[in-house]
């Protein structure tokens, strides 16, 4: 059998649904698995086992330069060639639901009750219902197990392996690590601001713990924020740029991370490394608690039907909850 998966995006979603990768391989062995991806996000897959080939599109591009659009179909329908028995839509928007449908015949995804924009059910031949503000890592895994005629359990979950790889990544990042301290990876922006824990209380934790900290950034306005975290305290160290290769390895090699309701964060996770996340305008619904994921919600009341990205209360957020949470994980 071969299927192709339509999740383009973003990071920490993409994350979300791999980890039903593992228990399909185990229940289909010499099932093929195409996935196809926008290419930013494309190293989050690569050297997965479970995947065959990773397909990627560059729909972003289209912001830009519209007429692209039929470049892109062309790359499409070139997928198409695969044949595949059976195409998920993970995503469940209208773009993913029109990819899928150029990708083949036999289409899965959401139903119009379980999306944002119901009319990419319409597409679908095999439709999955799922209540829109369940956990997203079981959303995930049911729209990608469901069509198949399999179930994955909230305990192969808990209990899963490992499922993001790395090769050859940039070497530069491992003189940043210590033997003497834990090593501690701290993400500290987002999307939006009103998702990013204060710089002063990230240093506050730094300097209570007294561990290696390690301040990875993904924009300038990052890292110059990164920077005077680093000028108040000589344990805080800024990484280098870094693609999601070596940001894979930096991670694995890390005893801990602490950041926001964001991709890299969720890395973490599916490194099966001891991580902290914190949330404020986002629900905590998007992630499994584990004995070593854990998280720190703000006061605030989230409607996961609609953000408010005007909610600050992460700020709110006591940092001795995290410096002591941090302790317990350490050890």
């Amino acid at each position: 059998m071969k299927i192709a998966i339509v999740k383009l995006s973003a990071l920490g979603d993409i994350v979300h649904a791999m980890v039903a990768l593992q228990f399909i391989k185990a229940s289909f062995p010499a099932i093929q698995i195409d996935w196809i991806v926008e290419e930013r996000f494309a190293d989050v897959l690569k050297n997965n086992p479970d995947i065959n080939n990773i397909l990627t599109v560059n729909l972003k591009a289209l912001k830009t330069n519209k007429a692209d659009i039929f470049q892109q179909i062309k790359v499409i329908r070139n997928f198409a060639l695969n044949n595949y028995d059976l195409v998920i839509d993970a995503q469940g928007l209208i773009k993913s639901a029109v990819i899928a449908k150029l990708l083949g015949k036999r289409l899965a995804g959401f139903d119009a009750d379980s999306i944002r924009e119901k009319a990419a059910s319409w597409f679908y031949d095999v439709k999955v219902a799922c209540a829109f503000d369940d956990n997203t890592i079981d959303r995930n895994a049911l729209v990608l197990s469901s069509p198949l005629g399999i179930t994955i359990t909230t305990e192969q979950i808990l209990n899963k392996k490992p499922f993001l790889f790395f090769a050859d990544e940039d070497p530069q990042i491992y003189p940043f690590f210590q033997n003497k301290r834990k090593n501690i990876v701290l993400v500290i922006g987002s999307t939006w601001d009103s998702r990013n824990y204060p710089a002063d209380k990230f240093v506050k934790i730094a300097q209570a713990l007294q561990q290696n900290c390690l301040v990875v950034w993904g924009s300038e306005q990052e890292r110059e924020k990164a920077d005077w975290m680093a000028a108040q305290s000589d344990i805080i160290q800024v990484m280098p740029r870094m693609d999601l290769n070596s940001l894979k390895a930096l991670i694995a090699h890390s005893d801990l991370l602490i950041g926001n309701d964001t991709g890299p964060t969720h890395l973490a996770w599916g490194l099966n490394k001891p991580s902290i996340t914190l949330f404020g305008p986002t629900p905590v619904s998007r992630v499994y608690q584990t004995d070593i994921n854990k998280v720190v919600k703000s006061a605030s009341l989230v409607n996961p039907f609609k953000l408010n990205k005007q909610d600050y209360s992460i700020n709110e957020i006591d940092e001795n909850e995290i410096i002591e949470l941090a302790k317990v994980l350490l050890r």
